[in-house]
């Protein structure tokens, strides 16, 4: 029933910046809490960021941290991932996810609902 869907992604030179933007649907009416992850080629899923029902509890993962925000604006039922300063590590696809609970989660698992991804590229 919920629907997530990525957009926002691009080619960006490193040091540059992108914001990102999941669009949810089903969602209204209950309470989710949403995170971010991304998956290089070759490489596991990982966490970017998570973010309460509210707004008022983030997580960061450490590889973003300071460089990443995470926010929503549930009037939109839109979750964005601003990225400032980017690194080629960073080259990835982007996923947003919901999970229906107030707690806020970092592991994947516990999240439920999951968008198709957008493309990100850090040249160096």
């Amino acid at each position: 029933q919920v629907q997530l869907v990525e957009s926002g992604g691009g080619l960006v030179q490193a040091g540059g910046s992108l914001r990102l933007s999941c669009a949810a649907s089903g969602t209204t009416g209950s309470t989710y809490a949403m995170g971010w992850f991304r998956q290089a080629p070759g490489k596991e899923r990982m966490f970017v960021a998570a973010i309460s029902f509210s707004g008022g509890i983030t997580y960061y993962g450490a590889s973003v941290k300071g460089r990443v925000t995470i926010s929503r604006d549930n009037a939109r039922n839109t979750v964005y991932l601003q990225m400032d300063s980017l690194k080629p590590e960073d080259t990835a696809v982007y996923y947003c996810a919901a999970a229906h609970s107030t707690v806020v989660y970092t592991i994947e698992r516990m999240y439920a609902f999951w968008g198709q991804g957008t493309q990100v590229t850090v040249s160096s």
